[in-house]
């Protein structure tokens, strides 16, 4: 196996120059360089990143823990997370919590054995309490991305309260006087946000909250079809539009409405918080607020990256704008 002296050699310089073109810490002239990375190339060489990962006291490796397997939006958002991690040089290790907190603990402390140099998650129910004060207790730089939680650490989610307040008062405002809502997990800060904009529509509109309308879908598809289902079935005092709170629980309630025959948006309209990247080929095309991952995503990184780099700042918390998109599954046309 080719070592930094061979390239240096084959290069006709020093190990030294070759360990500034490597490791970018001091400027190289263009030819010098060329002639380096051709060296490398030729010999095959591969730089002991785990050496200089030691020597640093850093193991250039970041940790995720999001719920990637049980809601389509997640992988989006991992893709973007992990596309800025590598462009700044780490790789990004991530495990799937299940949005079970015992899992999420599994996670969390593998990452901590990996000794991470700092840690992305979507906090499940209860990470407050059993896995964030492990992750503080090591000193480990730690966002919170998509939920927010009762903690003092820097946290990135989606702006919840008034996205679902206009998608509820956009069914209101076409008419619709018995509107549905099918909500995610309970005890999650998305879900709260998410269910106080549903109410604060219910309220301009002087309609109390009807519990019968409240459906709980707990963040999954197959929960939140058997909730629509349920409620749909009742002949009488049937809802005439429905607002879902995520993706998954979207794609359950459609199934669920379908498997009643009942179509959308001529039986119920529809709305849901979410946009799919196929949201406008379903006949008819989707109406929803759409999540900015790729900001998210970045931003997250971005502050990770700043506590590694020492940023003792106040805890920050920000809010990512979403984007209403208006198709036909509301009524509209």
């Amino acid at each position: 196996m080719a070592t930094m002296d061979d390239v240096a050699a084959r290069a006709g310089v020093s190990g030294t120059t070759v360990s500034h073109v490597l490791n970018g810490t001091r400027y190289v002239s263009d030819a010098t360089r060329a002639k380096v990375e051709a060296a490398i190339a030729e010999l095959g060489y591969r730089h002991n990143m785990a050496a200089r990962a030691l020597a640093a006291g850093r193991s250039q490796t970041i940790g995720l823990s999001i719920s990637a397997l049980t809601n389509p939006y997640f992988g989006s958002l991992v893709h973007a997370i992990e596309k800025q991690v590598t462009e700044a040089g780490y790789m990004l290790v991530s495990g799937d919590s299940h949005d079970d907190a015992t899992m999420e603990k599994r996670v969390v402390e593998s990452f901590l054995d990996r000794r991470v140099d700092g840690i992305i998650m979507a906090p499940s129910v209860g990470a407050e309490y059993r896995t964030i004060p492990q992750i503080t207790a090591s000193n480990t730089p730690l966002i919170l991305i998509d939920r927010n939680a009762p903690v003092d650490c820097d946290q990135i989610t989606p702006e919840n309260i008034d996205s679902s307040y206009l998608l509820t008062r956009h069914l209101l405002e076409k008419g619709h006087r018995q509107v549905a809502v099918v909500t995610g997990l309970a005890g999650l800060g998305s879900t709260s946000e998410r269910y106080q904009g549903y109410v604060r529509a219910l309220a301009d509109f002087e309609i109390e909250v009807d519990e019968t309308l409240v459906l709980n879908g707990a963040s999954k598809a197959d929960v939140a079809q058997e909730a629509v289902v349920r409620r749909f079935r009742e002949p009488h005092g049937r809802p005439t539009a429905l607002v879902v709170m995520n993706n998954a629980m979207s794609i359950g309630a459609i199934r669920g409405l379908r498997s009643l025959h009942l179509a959308i948006p001529d039986d119920v309209a529809f709305c849901g918080y979410d946009d799919f990247e196929w949201a406008d080929l379903f006949e008819p095309q989707l109406t929803t607020v759409a999540q900015n991952v790729e900001e998210m995503g970045s931003r997250a990184v971005e502050l990770l990256f700043q506590r590694i780099s020492g940023n003792d700042a106040p805890a920050r918390r920000l809010q990512v704008p979403t984007t209403f998109r208006h198709r036909h599954s509301c009524g509209c046309r």
